[in-house]
């Protein structure tokens, strides 16, 4: 098993998980809740590259306006529509073969060092697929918690 594996794996469960809801049951935040399940998928879609990507120097495959509405310390502010939702999905599911080749094109030689606020310090590429598959996975459990809230 290698971090590739567990990234395609968790984001196979995500979008089962998400296939079983429509737009607006993803964009339901429920009561003492602060985001929806298309918040957290577009979450760990943008984190990832910001991690992975970014920095190591590489273009994010995202717009800044996706990021910009994703990323850490946003929150749904407005309403995913049906082709923003249809992104985001697509995205999961490419950016897994997309980081498969640029791992094999050699992208991720140089990295910036980058303390996390779970406490660990990413100083590679290596580091940083290890700590996004935890991330990943513990976001995949907050849309379990969520889901058991959704009509």
């Amino acid at each position: 098993m290698n971090a590739i594996q567990v990234l395609k794996t968790t984001r196979k469960n995500i979008l089962s998980l998400a296939s079983k809801y429509s737009d607006e049951q993803l964009n339901f935040i429920p009561e003492g809740f602060s985001n929806n399940l298309i918040w957290n998928m577009g979450h760990v879609l943008v984190t990832q590259q910001l991690l992975c990507y970014r920095l190591a120097g590489e273009e994010c495959y995202s717009a800044n306006s996706i990021i910009d509405a994703y990323r850490k310390g946003s929150r749904p502010e407005s309403t995913a529509d049906s082709s923003e939702i249809n992104m985001v999905k697509q995205m999961l599911s490419e950016m897994v073969q997309n980081t498969e080749k640029d791992i094999a094109a050699g992208k991720f030689a140089q990295y910036k060092t980058y303390p996390t606020s779970y406490g660990i310090t990413l100083e590679s590429f290596d580091d940083a697929m290890l700590f996004n598959n935890v991330h990943e996975g513990m976001h995949l459990g907050f849309m379990l918690a969520l889901q058991k809230h959704i009509q």
